[in-house]
């Protein structure tokens, strides 16, 4: 699943392509309009295929931005603002091609499922390979209660002292440290694969209790969650298997994981081991991480 860093590779590559662009119309796939007459929601939300198409018709996109693990398109409609959010979900995309064929993988051009024509003739395309990604247009972003529940991004100056606060509360502080890290309404936009360096980083065993780390410990991790999430920023993100930037361009980060997917300790030659925390598979050295 994209996670911040590959996210926020998206939105700085979406940005000079598209904003101040105009939506002339919109196209949705056959397999989101057989969803919803099956009285399901696949990937788009809140709203019916013909409705969501005729609502984007001829708006502007005047801002894209990242917010965790999310893109918001801040749009503008008739001197009327509205935000087109999307969630990349496990293998979610998005494309600026002049044509659709430009898509070079074969798998996301077989899964396009949002066709955004833009009025200079190109196209801005949505392809999810196994339809887990979200899109919602929305009139205010409090119409949905996630995004208000978000913890500040990780890079904001009160974003430490946020996270210490929200350890001590009894919802959180006798849970596996890992699964309170991957934790949205913790730590914006850190999953698994971040959380698992953190946790490597500061020697921490994934399932250690919350209320059994010192103040002093859990700053240095969260410290090792920017750093990594910083580190990853530069590299491009992780490519780990369907993540791909606008351009169909891998990130390089995987390249440089010590712990996340790994076998053997980089640091001890350890084997690693394997628990399940939170429902995501957690690595970790039973050696170093304690």
């Amino acid at each position: 699943m994209p996670e911040l860093p590959e996210v926020e590779g998206v939105v700085r590559a979406l940005k000079p392509e598209i904003e101040g662009k105009t939506i002339e119309s919109v196209e949705l796939s056959e397999t989101i309009r057989l969803s919803f007459s099956e009285g399901k929601q696949c990937i788009v939300k809140q709203a019916e295929p013909d409705a969501f198409e005729a609502v984007l018709a001829d708006t502007t996109i005047t801002k894209v931005v990242r917010r965790s693990k999310y893109i918001f398109f801040h749009l503008l409609k008739e001197d009327v603002p509205y935000f087109l959010v999307s969630h990349l979900g496990m293998t979610g995309a998005w494309f600026v091609v002049d044509s659709p064929d430009d898509i070079s993988e074969a798998k996301f051009k077989k899964h396009i499922h949002a066709t955004f024509h833009l009025t200079d003739g190109r196209f801005l395309i949505y392809s999810d390979i196994r339809r887990f990604g979200e899109l919602r247009f929305l009139a205010n972003l409090e119409d949905h209660a996630p995004l208000t529940k978000m913890a500040p991004e990780p890079f904001d100056e009160e974003a430490s002292d946020y996270f210490i606060a929200k350890t001590l509360l009894p919802k959180y502080e006798k849970k596996a440290i890992k699964e309170v890290i991957m934790d949205g309404q913790v730590i914006s936009g850190c999953g698994n694969i971040y959380a698992t360096e953190a946790l490597f980083t500061e020697r921490i065993h994934p399932a250690r209790k919350v209320n059994r780390i010192s103040e002093k410990r859990k700053r240095a991790l969260f410290d090792a969650v920017v750093a990594v999430l910083r580190k990853s920023i530069e590299a491009g993100g992780s490519t780990i298997s369907d993540y791909r930037n606008i351009n169909g361009e891998a990130g390089s980060m995987q390249n440089r994981l010590q712990m996340y997917g790994k076998k053997v300790c980089p640091a001890c030659g350890t084997p690693t081991s394997q628990m399940t925390i939170g429902g995501r598979t957690s690595v970790f050295c039973p050696n170093c991480q304690h």
